[in-house]
């Protein structure tokens, strides 16, 4: 096929029929259009915003990826900086995805967003977008997992005096007015975030949740580096009983910044920032938390501690050479601490929901989500034939959704989407059918 199909940014998707639709244009999404193209299967690239806005818009200033950049390995395009070891910052993982973008040039068209998707009669999908309808015999949804910020409904009940942003909307210290800052939330974003606030030397009060933690080196290395070499970030979702719960779990917070160092919420306590247990209740001025602010610190501890285990484990097991280190000692203890605050006497002026995100597929009109709205797949592939995601965590290994590991489920998926648009050309020579019938045939 000709070289120019391959680059169409600025091309209308109104009226026109696509072999593939991807809906999405992240790191998901260009994988997918990257290990489509390598098959010659034509396909369109639905991008709603920019290439990298998730990352240019809902990330803050200082922002910077947790895993080095070594694990950067989009297809046919792995990190090729001089800091493999390293991690980058918010504006480097655009410039990343950017430069992949001009690397492949990609049949992508910007700025078009896909606001419903259903099979019509013929077979083939059908693609509301504001460019007009489209249709497309296979689609790939590449969207992701985070979809619309999660705030609780008590957050309504707050003082309207009291300046409120999801951890989404957060930049940087100097947006927020003057005075103490709640964050809600210790997932990646509510510690890095905590961080960020603390060291700019605001008041920082922390609602810790129940998220594990994971040591940033350990024995000479970082803790990815040997995860990754005892297979960890390629361990399958089949291999769990609980395979739901697996995909549920919050992930380990950690930091890449300044080069990488453990987030320890104990140190930040003996340094001045208040910690308390899940916050439970708001009632005007005064919240209430849970009494649990000691056995999440212990819980995250505990994981930490866990993973140090697995890796002296593989050390001995396979006599790799790597310096003995000491166990982490906790450097505080929660004693007597409040399970109610203030914010007014406080001084608090501001809370950062850091409670993450929610999904929401509700454009999507196929039979293919259970009851919380989760995709029910098998590596991307649904029960509705032509119909995929991916990007999604653990969609396949852990490794999943991350620039680790997708380009894998990508090129699985380029096969099975391959196989299918080759046996729809087959039925339609031997039947006569018209090709957008056979298209809905299941493959195998």
């Amino acid at each position: 096929m000709p070289e120019s199909y391959f680059h169409v940014r600025g091309t209308h998707v109104r009226g026109a029929h696509f072999p593939v639709a991807v809906v999405g244009g992240g790191q998901a999404g260009l994988s997918m259009s990257y290990c489509l193209r390598r098959r010659g299967v034509e396909h369109i690239v639905i991008e709603a915003n920019r290439v990298g806005h998730e990352w240019r818009e809902r990330r803050w200033d200082s922002f910077c990826l947790v895993t080095p950049n070594w694990q950067c390995k989009l297809p046919g395009f792995p990190y090729r900086g001089d800091d493999p070891d390293g991690f980058m910052v918010r504006d480097e993982i655009v410039r990343y995805l950017e430069d992949y973008v001009a690397f492949f040039r990609p049949p992508l068209v910007e700025g078009v967003t896909v606001t419903r998707l259903r099979r019509a009669a013929s077979g083939v999908f059908e693609l509301t977008t504001s460019d007009g309808d489209c249709t497309a015999d296979q689609v790939v949804v590449a969207t992701g997992p985070y979809h619309a910020p999660s705030v609780p409904r008590m957050a309504e009940r707050l003082p309207d005096g009291i300046h409120q942003i999801h951890s989404s909307h957060y930049r940087d210290p100097a947006q927020l007015p003057e005075g103490g800052v709640l964050v809600v939330g210790t997932g990646q974003s509510g510690c890095q975030i905590a961080e960020d606030l603390h060291l700019a030397g605001r008041q920082v009060h922390l609602a810790v949740g129940s998220a594990p933690r994971v040591a940033r080196f350990y024995r000479g290395r970082d803790c990815v580096a040997w995860l990754d070499d005892m297979g960890h970030y390629t361990r399958t979702i089949d291999e769990f009983d609980e395979a739901d719960a697996v995909r549920m779990r919050v992930n380990h917070y950690v930091t890449g910044r300044d080069g990488g160092r453990d987030i320890d919420l104990r140190a930040f306590a003996r340094d001045g920032m208040r910690l308390y247990g899940r916050l439970t209740t708001i009632r005007g001025t005064t919240l209430e938390f849970a009494d649990d602010l000691k056995v999440n610190l212990d819980h995250a501890d505990a994981v930490a501690e866990g993973i140090k285990d697995a890796i002296d484990a593989y050390i001995e097991a396979r006599g790799v050479p790597a310096p003995v280190e000491p166990r982490y000692v906790p450097v505080w203890e929660p004693s007597g601490q409040p399970g109610r605050l203030d914010l007014a006497a406080a001084g608090i002026t501001s809370v950062v929901w850091s409670t993450g995100f929610r999904r929401d597929h509700r454009w999507i009109e196929a039979p293919v989500f259970d009851g919380r709205g989760y995709p029910m797949h098998w590596r991307g592939a649904t029960s509705a034939p032509g119909l995929h995601f991916l990007g999604l965590p653990w969609q396949h290994s852990w490794g999943s959704g991350r620039f680790e590991a997708v380009g894998r489920d990508a090129e699985f998926l380029a096969g099975h989407i391959d196989a299918a648009r080759r046996t729809a050309d087959v039925c339609s020579t031997l039947t006569g059918a018209p090709l957008e019938l056979a298209s809905a045939l299941p493959v195998g």
